[in-house]
């Protein structure tokens, strides 16, 4: 949104560079699927130059939304050790339907590098955003950690567009500060400030340190610009491949469309049908590639020759399929997530070993997905008022990537060779903290040793 960063650093705020936003409308375009600058191309046909439009399997949003189904599924399960606490958390999670948005939030950080969740109160009761990336603006930043931000969001109202613009700064004594502006929008361009909803404050002290709003973002170094405290999409260093896909599937949907046949048709001949037919349209469609017009020979022959080619279908395919590895590699799932078979793409679901470069990947994404879950956890234990202090643990959901069932087989032998305590099976597969799973197997007689496991 144009206008935006120029308005937040006139409020004094040192905001990065707005250059950064055209990265990820590069980014957007990809996950979309189709790219203008790419997709659209020119070529010549034999009489002059005509549009085309390349063909895309879409690998971005793919890509983006494998690795949201991987790191942050229907299976997830955050435990807050006070169970009164924890009730009382997961109506509001249930209420703002958590676990689809959160996972639609994280397809597109993944895609866009940068989403964010933030909470608020609305007529009583805690609410929850999930913003993209592009409506993001970092204020003040520490150690890659942004501690002030400002997010964007766009309305429509009485048929006026609008732009609700909340910043969240701290004060002198580490407290947050909630502001909120509105503004109309001409165009994609911020216009002038305007009335607030009617209950909105323009000012809201939280009289708290708990940040009210949680960035997520890829594990990944910004290598594009290391200051910079925005996170780059999981395809950012693999355009070049994304371009690569397409180029070969392209190449292979014209192989069966011009495939079919082939017919050069002498201008001049073209030019007497128009005349015999007393109308100025082109013989041909310049759109069909069945026909090709063709200057003269030499010595003046006027023949219309047919062509039939042959099909290098397989070629092509072997050709998709190392594109989509080198794609996968690229992107961190490893080179052989994709298969291209029967004519489309194909995720493999086989049990991934945990040397292998996509479980190293998906447990370093965890790292900033579990910090983010438990802001999310802290922020709405301070809107609703509910203590603080209680451990929480975030489970993610591992079965995709390793078997659980022989995982757990491990443990208990493990157990039973007196490696492990028993504790710590509970802690492992239902989410107890260690004070409650220690409690759990003293109180246990020896019978149900690990609560029917």
């Amino acid at each position: 949104m144009q206008g935006v960063i120029p308005y937040l650093r006139k409020q004094g705020y040192d905001c990065i560079d707005e250059n950064w936003y055209g990265r990820i409308a590069v980014w957007l375009d990809w996950y979309r699927g189709k790219v203008p600058a790419f997709h659209t191309y020119r070529q010549y046909n034999g009489r002059g130059r005509i549009t085309r439009e390349r063909a895309t399997l879409g690998m971005a949003k793919s890509v983006a939304e494998d690795w949201a189904n991987l790191a942050l599924n229907e299976k997830l399960d955050i435990v807050i050790a006070d169970e009164q606490v924890n009730a009382a958390v997961w109506r509001v999670l249930e209420d703002n339907r958590f676990r689809t948005r959160a996972n639609q939030l994280v397809e597109k950080a993944f895609a866009l590098g940068t989403g964010a969740f933030v909470e608020y109160r609305e007529q009583g009761k805690t609410r929850i955003d999930y913003v993209r990336g592009s409506m993001v603006y970092p204020l003040t930043w520490q150690n890659g950690t942004i501690r002030e931000c400002a997010f964007a969001s766009r309305r429509t109202e009485a048929k006026r567009q609008l732009l609700y613009l909340n910043i969240h700064r701290l004060d002198e004594g580490g407290r947050y500060v909630i502001e909120n502006h509105m503004f109309t929008v001409s165009g994609g361009t911020l216009g002038g400030e305007t009335d607030l909803p009617k209950g909105v404050l323009a000012t809201f002290d939280t009289h708290s340190e708990v940040p009210l709003f949680q960035i997520i973002k890829p594990n990944l170094v910004n290598n594009l610009d290391l200051d910079n405290p925005m996170g780059i999409s999981v395809y950012a260093n693999a355009i070049d491949q994304l371009k690569e896909v397409d180029l070969v599937l392209d190449s292979y949907v014209n192989e069966f469309r011009l495939g079919k046949k082939r017919i050069t048709v002498p201008l001049s001949m073209a030019r007497m049908e128009m005349e015999d037919a007393g109308d100025v349209r082109p013989v041909f469609d310049d759109n069909d590639t069945e026909f090709f017009a063709v200057p003269e020979t030499q010595n003046g022959e006027n023949k219309i020759t047919e062509h039939n080619m042959a099909l290098r279908f397989e070629a092509h395919e072997a050709g998709l399929q190392t594109a989509l590895n080198l794609l996968s590699y690229k992107c961190g799932l490893g080179k052989d997530r994709y298969n291209f078979q029967d004519g489309q793409v194909k995720t493999a679901t086989e049990v991934v070993s945990e040397k292998s470069d996509l479980y190293q990947n998906l447990k370093k994404h965890e790292i900033l997905l579990r910090d983010a879950l438990v802001g999310v956890v802290r922020a709405v234990e301070t809107l609703e008022g509910l203590p603080t202090d209680a451990d929480i643990a975030v489970n993610f959901d591992d079965s995709i990537i390793e078997d659980v069932g022989a995982e757990k087989q491990r443990f208990l032998q493990e157990i039973r060779d007196g490696v492990r305590q028993k504790w710590e099976y509970r802690v492992q597969f239902f989410g107890e903290d260690e004070q409650t799973a220690r409690a759990a197997v003293q109180a246990d007689d020896g019978l149900n040793l690990f609560g029917g496991a």
